[in-house]
């Protein structure tokens, strides 16, 4: 056999392997695929048991969605307080959003916390006369920040969000066991009262504080409300703002409706103003599927009302 025929017939064994290789990896990789049917099966359905909200379409998941996109002007910044930090909103034709609803008082709300769910900030930026905000935030750890953007626009409502980052030593924190009191400081307590909740419907959930072991009558209201409440999804931090039921300035529990998009753990985040000062009390809360609490005793609380 000449060399010419030895080595045309080396190519062709080359090439069957790669094929074979490539059929391969089509098989165990879902990025890659045979035609553009089998893609769209792979990539686009929905399963029974995945909700369009446990797909995606959860508010502070994406920093662009429904035509809107979030631009920081930095994604890092130096640890201390009183860090300035600017962003836009673009639409997407590449203009930046000068003109916002008011919801709450504010033309738009700013959420920072930390990964592990420290540091909670919620605060209100300036808006500039090109169209961009600007606000001080306060970095006192470093780690990885997610930073929302909760506005309206032409009557509809949206959360962009994206990630800080914060040079430094960073030390986790894990999340705490559900408890149904909170610590907000200076003598403020906040109990929790609510029903095992679950996912795909409306949950209450009531919120009583007191101060010094005496409950108090009325708060004073909070950007038109007798409260605000934000929760967070462990592992994703999908994004929910939620605004008490009744008017401000009512007596009783701080009541509010929650509907959470998946089963799982949440931390919820109760803000309130008394005596001029507005106070923030966190809770960890379990959130049961709907099957799954169809078939539970819902007569055992998910709280734990141990000490703090």
């Amino acid at each position: 056999m000449s060399a010419a025929t030895r080595i045309g017939g080396f190519t062709a064994l080359l090439a069957v392997i790669f094929a074979g290789a490539t059929l391969a990896g089509a098989a165990i990789d879902p990025s890659v695929s045979t035609s553009d049917k089998s893609h769209g099966e792979t990539t686009g359905a929905t399963s029974e048991h995945e909700s369009p909200t446990e797909s995606g379409a959860v508010p502070g998941l994406a920093v662009a969605e429904s035509g809107y996109r979030l631009v920081p002007e930095t994604t890092t910044l130096e640890r201390g307080e009183g860090a300035s930090y600017r962003f836009r909103i673009v639409a997407d034709d590449g203009e930046t959003v000068q003109d916002f609803d008011r919801e709450h008082e504010r033309r738009l709300h700013l959420i920072v916390i930390r990964r592990d769910f420290q540091g909670f900030q919620h605060l209100h930026p300036q808006q500039l006369a090109d169209g961009s905000w600007e606000v001080e935030l306060d970095l006192n750890e470093g780690g990885v920040y997610r930073v929302f953007a909760d506005f309206a626009i032409g009557g509809d409502s949206h959360t962009l969000a994206t990630d800080l980052f914060i040079p430094g030593r960073f030390e986790p924190v894990p999340l705490p066991a559900a408890r149904a009191t909170a610590d907000a400081g200076d003598g403020y307590e906040v109990a929790l009262e609510s029903a095992p909740p679950e996912s795909g419907g409306t949950n209450p959930a009531r919120f009583t504080v007191s101060r010094n072991g005496q409950e108090l009558e009325t708060v004073e209201p909070y950007l038109g409300a007798d409260g605000h409440l934000v929760a967070l999804r462990e592992h994703d931090q999908a994004f929910l703002h939620t605004h008490p039921e009744g008017e401000a300035g009512g007596p009783g529990p701080i009541s509010f409706g929650v509907e959470y998009p998946s089963a799982g753990r949440y931390r919820r985040f109760l803000q309130f103003r008394h005596r001029g000062e507005v106070r923030t009390a966190a809770f960890t809360q379990d959130v049961d599927g709907p099957a799954a609490s169809a078939g539970s005793d819902t007569s055992e609380g998910q709280v734990d009302h141990g000490g703090h």
